[in-house]
């Protein structure tokens, strides 16, 4: 089940709402429970019973962690939980990748190979392992307070907004309103709000994007002129962002609506101006998992110069990893590791020094060589657009032509994401709110009207457009799923 599917909107969540509001509060995270195991269970049914075994013990462990804190057993708690949770994700996500790497290996070697599993990867596994942990470490550290009944950490886990992907929501980030939550109407419509927003992203934006996106990688390589390799490349950059920050608008807006508050996960990237601007733009909710969980604890920053770059290209090479069991994701994490070390070492102060428009042209150029090794299947595939986009092309492409992707939609597309990609929306707000302020009470009163009813008339157009299309496309599940 995804957000932007008919049955989700007009039928899941609708009943989903009435029957939690219509029932007593002390009884609604067993509604909401239930639900996300429903949610769930219609794309992956066949682990859930090992996604509540896998509850129980980090409940257990956690109770445990918290009883002997300060004492060794703590410690030795914590890293068996951490360690259970990692072996589970290393088994099921990346199995068949060490195997085939290992089997690569040999082959050069003449050593007999190694058969390669193939396993099926329960959906939303990279997420809710990182929630488990996040769990135990914020017990761990006296951040929060281990869940007393094991329905609460459930919860947690399996919050039907992020259970798939994301955001990354840190345990103690919400510890208290697992148990404790205002209901407001504000906070109700900000949420609807925000659903409508991030389903136009997807809709509108993304999955158009998308179209081309998907018509150019699937070149053969021969087809692939400069023109092509660039277009295919934009579309990505544009597809990306809209799907994924779509995709975490909608479930902070339905977390909003039902009570909780998520942390934000991006805040315009493609405005950056260097790299390390980026990713504090980007995903943020990852960067700041992996900086509390694994960069810090590594040592950070605080153990010298040689020290720092090693756990900045360690963190980027995991996060690479995290993102798919493959080299070519390696390699994107390893190139932003390598970027930002360059950035610390020397180039971040000559960008300091360097007129802003140059800046973002670099950071644009990095990102979108970034996004074409992200989206290529494989090594060859990746060297093959990267040639291209540096202006050599195989002699042959000829025959396809820039104009022939292009359509009315797709220029639609690409000008509203590169409007979206500006914070346009706050910087008119705050225009509007300078003009409104000095007015007279009743005037004041009357320009409030008309912006309000001009706010829902967008809303509403937008979610209309966004039904149409939801009606009449087919089945197009948001980019995370797969990691």
């Amino acid at each position: 089940m995804i957000f932007s599917e008919p049955f989700f909107l007009f039928f899941f969540l609708p009943i989903l709402l009435a029957v939690y509001f219509a029932t007593r509060k002390t009884a609604r995270n067993v509604v909401l429970s239930v639900a996300s195991l429903i949610f769930y269970a219609v794309g992956e049914w066949r682990f859930l019973g090992w996604l509540l075994a896998s509850i129980a013990v980090n409940y257990w462990i956690g109770r445990g962690i918290e009883q002997t804190r300060g004492k060794p057993w703590a410690k030795r708690l914590l890293a068996i939980g951490v360690s259970s949770d990692l072996a589970l994700l290393v088994v099921f996500k990346y199995g068949g990748f060490l195997t085939a790497s290992a089997d690569a290996a040999l082959r050069l070697a003449h050593i007999p190979i190694i058969p390669v599993p193939h396993l099926l990867l329960p959906l939303g596994i990279s997420f809710f392992t990182f929630h488990k942990i996040s769990y135990k470490v914020d017990v761990y550290r006296g951040h929060a307070e281990a869940r007393k009944a094991p329905l609460d950490l459930a919860l947690y886990i399996l919050l039907f907004p992020q259970l798939i992907a994301g955001p990354i929501v840190r345990y103690h980030e919400i510890a208290d309103e697992l148990v404790r939550r205002v209901y407001t109407r504000a906070d109700f419509a900000d949420g609807a709000r925000r659903f409508i927003t991030g389903m136009g992203k997807k809709l509108i934006i993304a999955d158009t994007a998308a179209l081309c996106a998907d018509r150019v990688f699937a070149l053969p390589t021969g087809d692939i002129t400069t023109g092509l390799a660039w277009l295919g490349v934009i579309c990505y950059t544009v597809q990306i962002y809209f799907d994924f920050s779509g995709y975490s608008d909608m479930a902070i807006g339905l977390a909003r609506m039902f009570g909780f508050h998520f942390p934000e996960n991006f805040n315009y990237p493609y405005v950056s101006a260097s790299i390390t601007e980026f990713w504090r733009r980007w995903h943020m909710s990852l960067s700041r998992w992996f900086r509390d969980y694994l960069y810090i604890p590594l040592g950070g920053n605080r153990r010298g110069w040689a020290r720092t770059y090693v756990n900045l290209v360690t963190v980027f090479f995991l996060c690479g990893l995290w993102h798919g069991a493959s080299w070519v994701f390696v390699v994107w994490g390893m190139f932003h590791g390598a970027l930002l070390v360059a950035e610390r070492v020397g180039v971040g102060r000559a960008l300091e020094r360097t007129w802003r428009p140059l800046r973002h042209l670099y950071t644009m150029l990095m990102i979108m060589v970034g996004w074409a090794l992200f989206r290529s299947q494989t090594a060859s595939q990746a060297w093959v657009f990267l040639s291209a986009m540096a202006g050599f092309a195989p002699a042959a492409s000829h025959t396809l032509r820039v104009a022939g992707f292009l359509n009315p939609e797709l220029v639609l597309a690409l000008i509203l994401g590169a409007l979206g990609s500006m914070p346009l929306i706050p910087t008119w707000q705050n225009a509007l709110a300078r003009v409104r302020d000095p007015l007279p009470a009743r005037i004041g009163i009357a320009f409030d009207a008309v912006a309000g009813a001009a706010t829902v008339f967008g809303f509403a157009a937008v979610f209309v457009y966004s039904s149409m299309l939801m009606a009449a496309g087919t089945y197009s599940p948001f980019i995370y799923f797969r990691f």
